[in-house]
């Protein structure tokens, strides 16, 4: 997984930030106190939250709703913009898990 801050997060700030990162045959899994929009930029992602999975390929964008477990991963590649929701009380994200995917 390979990430960079495009715009990066303020604690406590009311402004959002802006993440691209890909991910190649891994997933990634996390729990943030904010909504996070992932728009996929090239590949397939697949995102599963609150029980359900959807698909994206490029130009495709999906929400997970703060408070929400997501769980992302690309069974080939995926390139992806973040956008985060602010955070206002500085709350850390949990849940974190990185696996990669073999056949």
């Amino acid at each position: 997984m390979r990430s960079r801050w495009i715009i990066p997060p303020v604690d406590g700030a009311s402004s959002y930030s802006v993440s691209e990162w890909e991910l190649t045959r891994a997933g990634w899994s996390d729990r943030h106190p904010h909504d996070e929009l992932n728009y996929v930029l090239e590949g397939e992602l697949h995102i599963e939250t609150q029980g359900k999975t959807v698909v994206l390929r490029p130009g495709d964008a999906a929400l997970v709703p703060s408070g929400q477990v997501g769980r992302y991963w690309a069974p080939e590649y995926a390139r992806m913009y973040a956008v985060y929701g602010a955070n206002l009380d500085g709350i850390e994200s949990d849940y974190l898990d990185y696996w990669e995917i073999t056949d």
